[in-house]
């Protein structure tokens, strides 16, 4: 029987549970070994937070069918600039640095979600924090806040200097094997390689790709997939 709604929420929760208590005990914040391009230096990693907003699907319907999820559950994604220094290009979460003026990394996520897709963040319900990951190539030490979108609101980019695309992509869709590819990249005489998401032209890969993933792993949502299928990063 395919999941409902409420399912998805449930298990979400129990998610952030899981995670606080990984925290509690000193979890690991580095990216797998294999996708580790660079070392982080605990003293200049600065504080980040991105939404990991999940919600009821747009206008947009799924093109596959998973029981793990419902057919009308989405993801909140953005396409960053092409012009920009650092991830050119990239299609990640809402998010960005903490700020000074942000009371938690919670408020951080919402204030730059707002900044970048012009959501209502009346409509958002924060499920938690998961366990922070380092980003070493930005020196970032990066805690995904985890949101359930309970009232969907209209999205739009709002500085096209930050973001050249916001949209939302059917979780069933992520799901598909037929959509799931290795990414590698070969620096210094050694491949890196991290999982990715190929939806129509879009390729979600990187960090981003890495938390999705891990993500669905974890709520015993993935489905196999044929890792041999790989996309090289040229960079």
């Amino acid at each position: 029987m395919t999941a409902t709604a409420q399912d998805v929420r449930a298990q979400l929760l129990q998610l952030v549970a899981r995670h606080r208590a990984l925290r509690a005990g000193g979890a690991d914040t580095r990216l797998p070994e294999e996708s580790r391009v660079a070392t982080a230096d605990p003293a200049v990693l600065r504080r980040a937070a991105v939404l990991i907003l999940f919600g009821r699907l747009d206008d947009r319907p799924a093109v596959h069918a998973s029981d793990a999820v419902p057919e009308d559950l989405d993801l909140l994604f953005v396409e960053r600039a092409t012009t920009l220094r650092q991830h050119a290009g990239q299609v990640a979460f809402p998010g960005g640095k903490v700020d000074p003026t942000d009371a938690s990394v919670v408020d951080a996520a919402l204030r730059e979600a707002v900044e970048e897709t012009g959501l209502d963040p009346a409509g958002v319900e924060v499920l938690g924090t998961l366990v922070d990951r380092e980003l070493p190539v930005s020196d970032f030490l990066v805690t995904p806040v985890l949101g359930w979108w309970a009232q969907p609101s209209e999205i739009f980019v709002v500085d096209p200097e930050e973001s050249a695309h916001v949209f939302r992509v059917p979780v069933a869709d992520l799901l598909d094997p037929g959509n799931r590819v290795l990414t590698v990249l070969e620096r210094d005489g050694r491949r890196f390689e991290g999982p990715a998401f190929r939806i129509g032209g879009t390729l979600i890969w990187g960090f981003t790709a890495m938390v999705v993933s891990s993500i669905f792993d974890e709520l015993g949502w993935t489905r196999p997939w044929d890792r041999t299928r790989e996309h090289r990063i040229r960079r």
